[in-house]
């Protein structure tokens, strides 16, 4: 058997598949860890990280109204929630790449046109490193966290995995 680096869960050998967390067991053959950061990165939870409050929006909301409440969060995303799901995010680079100079022109429209539906999602229970790789792979900024009933309760960004790494950097320099 062969143990999930992600939850722990015991898996015949050969599987692609955790079957109890469903993260990639493809890289079980790579090296282990060669630093601490590494460790802490394998080992540590999202929850970790302190996730931030999301900014929440029902999907009609204008899109100036949505601009002006991530000004007044300073915040890089708002999550566009309905009935308590979420069913999409808009970021500040899509403020950039679909509104653009057009912000004023459009600021009635409602945000579902523009937002990024079905976001990936992840859980605070997830390991770190698999934050890191889903942002990497995927190519965002954001994500956001749900519980096991699929609830929005919180969102990371790189700037929150930046600020880990080098909180793990000092603290290992010191030891």
């Amino acid at each position: 058997m062969h143990e999930c680096p992600f939850c722990g869960a015991e898996n015949i050998p050969g599987m692609d598949h955790c079957d109890q967390c469903g993260q990639s067991l493809m890289d079980l053959g790579l090296p282990k860890p060669a630093s601490g950061l590494e460790r802490s990165l394998y080992k540590d939870r999202i929850r970790s990280l302190w996730p931030r409050a999301p900014v929440t929006v029902p999907p009609h909301t204008p899109v100036s109204e949505v601009l002006k409440i991530l000004v007044n969060n300073t915040t890089g995303c708002a999550m566009v929630v309905e009935e308590g799901k979420i069913v999409g995010i808009f970021t500040e680079r899509d403020a950039l790449l679909k509104l653009n100079t057009q912000a004023a022109e459009m600021g009635a429209r409602p945000i579902s046109e523009f937002m990024t539906p079905n976001p990936q999602i992840l859980s605070v229970d997830d390991k770190i490193a698999f934050a890191v790789q889903r942002m990497d792979l995927g190519g965002f900024r954001h994500v956001p966290l749900v519980d096991e009933h699929g609830q929005l309760t919180g969102v990371i960004s790189v700037r929150d995995i930046l600020q880990y790494v080098m909180q793990k950097i000092s603290t290992l320099a010191g030891k």
